[in-house]
């Protein structure tokens, strides 16, 4: 419902109005217009929300924009000449201008990604609280906004309109008339937003004019599919009340997928209500040569149950791992253990595959740095409440994408792998200090792991931002290696330290191969120490007799350029006499 001023519509016009939240390179913040967000790009750090889902819905609805008003880039000559153009989002203004209407949030037609004319049977006019994710639901109390929201600003109910399509949850919501899907006056579940099923990634410069260019992928990207027919939601026929039941036909589409149908509700000082139900469903399956901004994992099950392969779906984020500690999934193009006959078990997100083309060609510098951002949800009780929400980032150089250099990205892979099994060498001190006392093994094994990876955080993504000056990846990784037998032996020292007397004394133990002996903290230390050698290899430094002799007998190659220490992830502490 439009409001009224003298008998006429007032608009809220989001290109000349400010309602996108920014921070600017000297550290303010600010709300802009979409005309001033790309023309003030370059003094722009990154766009800025109330949640990190919600600056990734923003930043794919900018790059809609750009795409549409550059129709583009075609290839990469076209993009280097946009990367070299301080003015290359000029043209962006004209189309700004020319689709004004279409970017209307109270239009009384088109309303910006809403459905003018949206009701139930009933007319119900619903809170706010079902389009403003950080209320929790039913969890009031964790919110500043407690119990309700019971009106916005239209900036601020115009980001949440982005956002409700991109990641709004599932469950039985009420029909709209005209809505053939309506059964009993509901519409039973059909999933999340788009954006809600994946693991969102997208690449950060040093300038939000760098972040969308960066992420402004050419139509001659071999791995994803474009469509001369692709246009953003306001460049589409008016939504109605039902289901489209059409497919996604490009970025554009896909940046602006109306998974919802909504309409605001507002007087002359702002939002007081919404109507929202299902739009247009949309199967994640094999979507990978669509949709850039996530990793894929292969589905055994899904191709058991449809009779093909491979089946391809979105890899979601862990919101207990920190994005370096999965970093494999955004440097491997294709992971080994998938290699052969069956392809890859996993595909980096396309959107990184396309940096990593950026700098095999040459257009971007080894040592350029950038930073790989990534957001998502966690849903619970299907899918119907947001249970956590994702938020990192990882600074790394863009050598570690390079496609034709996998030396760094290996190493900086391996990295982590090592961080990994130290920390499981931490955690296994813990249980046996628990053990030697009689207690409850599994949560101090928890909580060090914890502690380990938290005192390794920081300093790997600093070690990682390092390995653009590094000239050697090995010698960067052995230095890393050391890095991390100091920090976790620390830790144990603590833990044996932290233990007391009980630890000390120790008690008989029983093996998990029949065998008894006394288990102390002492015989717990060595076990570690142990475990902590076989993580990390060879603690001399490389060029030494014994180290050479430590990397030639572990077959990891000459001593001076590879660090020695497993490659799996696996470590051998099951049977504990096997470390006497």
């Amino acid at each position: 419902m439009p409001t009224w001023v003298g008998g006429e519509a007032v608009p809220f016009d989001l290109t000349s109005r400010p309602w996108i939240g920014v921070l600017r390179c000297d550290g303010s913040q600010d709300e802009l217009s979409l005309r001033q967000v790309f023309a003030q790009a370059d003094d722009l750090r990154c766009v800025v929300g109330e949640l990190a889902t919600q600056e990734l819905s923003l930043v794919r609805l900018i790059l809609a924009v750009a795409h549409d008003a550059l129709d583009g880039p075609g290839d990469i000559e076209e993009w280097a000449e946009l990367w070299e153009d301080p003015d290359c989002f000029a043209p962006v203004q004209a189309y700004l201008e020319q689709q004004h209407e279409g970017f209307d949030l109270l239009h009384p037609v088109t309303p910006f990604l809403q459905t003018a004319g949206l009701r139930t049977a009933k007319d119900e006019v619903f809170s706010l609280n079902r389009i403003v994710a950080d209320v929790p639901a039913g969890e009031p109390f964790f919110s500043a906004r407690m119990p309700d929201v019971e009106r916005l600003s239209f900036a601020e109910a115009a980001r949440w309109v982005v956002h409700v399509h991109a990641y709004d949850t599932s469950g039985i919501k009420t029909g709209m008339v005209g809505d053939d899907r309506v059964k009993g006056g509901k519409v039973y579940p059909l999933g999340t937003g788009w954006a809600g099923g994946l693991g969102g990634v997208f690449v950060e410069g040093g300038t939000l004019r760098e972040t969308l260019l960066l992420n402004l992928v050419a139509a001659d990207t071999e791995e994803l599919d474009f469509s001369a027919d692709d246009r953003p939601a306001w460049r589409r026929e008016p939504c109605g009340p039902g289901s489209n039941g059409r497919s996604a036909t490009g970025l554009r589409d896909l940046y602006t997928w109306q998974s919802r149908r909504v309409l605001l509700h507002h007087d002359t000082d702002g939002v007081h209500g919404v109507v929202l139900g299902y739009g247009d469903p949309l199967a994640s399956r094999n979507m990978h040569r669509s949709e850039p901004m996530t990793a894929w994992r292969r589905s055994p099950a899904q191709e058991k149950k449809l009779g093909r392969s491979p089946v391809f779906l979105p890899l979601e984020h862990d919101p207990g791992r920190s994005t370096w500690r999965g970093i494999a999934t955004l440097l491997a193009d294709r992971l080994a253990e998938g290699e052969g006959s069956e392809g890859p078990s996993r595909l980096r997100p396309r959107i990184l595959e396309w940096v990593a083309r950026l700098v095999t060609e040459g257009q971007l510098s080894r040592r350029f740095l950038v930073r790989a951002r990534v957001a998502g949800v966690r849903y619970g009780t299907q899918q119907s409440v947001i249970d956590e929400v994702v938020d990192d980032r990882l600074l790394m150089p863009v050598v570690l994408l390079h496609g034709q250099d996998p030396t760094y990205a290996g190493q900086a892979i391996a990295a982590a792998e090592d961080a990994d099994r130290a920390v499981r060498a931490l955690g296994d001190l813990a249980a046996d200090l628990a053990r030697a006392t009689g207690a409850e093994q599994e949560g101090p094994k928890s909580a060090a792991r914890a502690e380990g990876f938290d005192a390794l955080d920081e300093p790997y993504r600093g070690w990682l931002s390092h390995m653009a000056q590094a000239s050697d990846p090995f010698e960067h990784r052995y230095a890393w290696q050391r890095q991390v037998r100091q920090a976790v032996g620390r830790l144990g020292d603590r833990l044996i330290a932290a233990a007391g007397d009980p630890a000390w004394e120790g008690r008989m133990h029983v093996d998990n191969k029949g065998g008894t002996h006394w288990l102390n903290a002492g015989l717990a230390d060595v076990w570690f120490r142990g475990r902590l050698a076989r993580a990390l290899g060879d603690a001399n430094p490389p060029g030494s007799d014994k180290g050479a002799s430590a990397s030639a007998s572990a077959g990891d190659g000459p001593p001076r350029s590879r660090p020695t220490g497993p490659t799996g992830t696996e470590h051998a502490a099951t049977d504990p006499k096997a470390h006497v």
